[in-house]
């Protein structure tokens, strides 16, 4: 039992920056514990939800609602998977050889490619989760945030390390019953909380937006860096996002 709670404190230690107890013990990467990242996703998609439902009971509307209820996740997760995102789209737009799309995505600065690639997923996500009945934000909020998380295991279990060191490598290799468990978690996660063709249809567009970050990242770079994970998060969270959306 200790173990689990070990890895489920350096799950939510890596993938948010929730003030928990003894935070900075917890910061180091386990491998292991990436079966306990759809449990973080599926708890921020709660707090944004939350953010939802007072923004609502507020008086401002679905749109600032929803508009406030990513902000949340944003903050809560210190726009980690945002940042993975823009590095990846900057380095695949200005990039040509495997070394130089490296160098571009370990640059601090960002550029147009990233600005449009964050333009478009947060916009996408706000309209999505704008589009989600009443009856389905919590449900809706938490799947997508979860799909988007077990994505991550997902491109750790298939991909290499593109590069040696960083957090890409770090995380390297995690044991295949971690990824089967992160696996089952969400499908119980999921099935509980939808209809079983939406759930099937949102798995499906989550693996489908994964893998085309996968396919790219192989292409150009031959395995995921930390960018990669990111953005394999964002794309995964959104796809399903517009699946929960369009079945309200």
């Amino acid at each position: 039992m200790r173990a689990l709670l070990d890895d489920i404190l350096r799950a939510f230690g890596v993938l948010t920056r929730l003030p928990l107890p003894g935070r900075e013990a917890h910061m180091a990467m386990q491998p292991r514990s990436v079966w306990a990242y759809p449990l973080v996703g599926a708890v921020v998609g709660a707090l944004s939800a939350l953010v939802w439902f007072a923004a609502q009971f507020a008086g401002l509307g679905t749109p600032l609602a929803a508009g406030l209820a990513i902000a949340a996740q944003v903050l809560i997760t210190g726009a980690l998977h945002e940042d993975g995102l823009a590095d990846f789209a900057d380095g695949l737009g200005g990039g040509r050889e495997k070394d130089t799309t490296l160098a571009i995505m370990r640059d601090s600065r960002i550029g147009a490619y990233g600005v449009i690639a964050l333009i478009l997923v947060l916009g996408l996500r706000w309209g999505g989760a704008a589009g989600l009945a009443v009856h389905n934000v919590l449900a809706g909020l938490i799947c997508a945030a979860l799909l988007g998380r077990l994505a991550i295991v997902a491109l750790l279990v298939f991909l290499a390390p593109a590069r040696p060191e960083g957090f890409g490598a770090i995380v390297a290799h995690p044991p295949r019953r971690a990824g089967l468990a992160a696996l089952l978690l969400a499908l119980v996660l999921v099935g509980v909380q939808m209809p079983p063709v939406t759930a099937i249809m949102a798995f499906a567009a989550a693996a489908g937006a994964a893998g085309y970050v996968a396919m790219r990242a192989k292409a150009r770079i031959g395995g995921y860096t930390g960018d990669v994970l990111g953005a394999g998060a964002q794309a995964a969270e959104t796809a399903a996002l517009l699946v929960f959306a369009a079945a309200a």
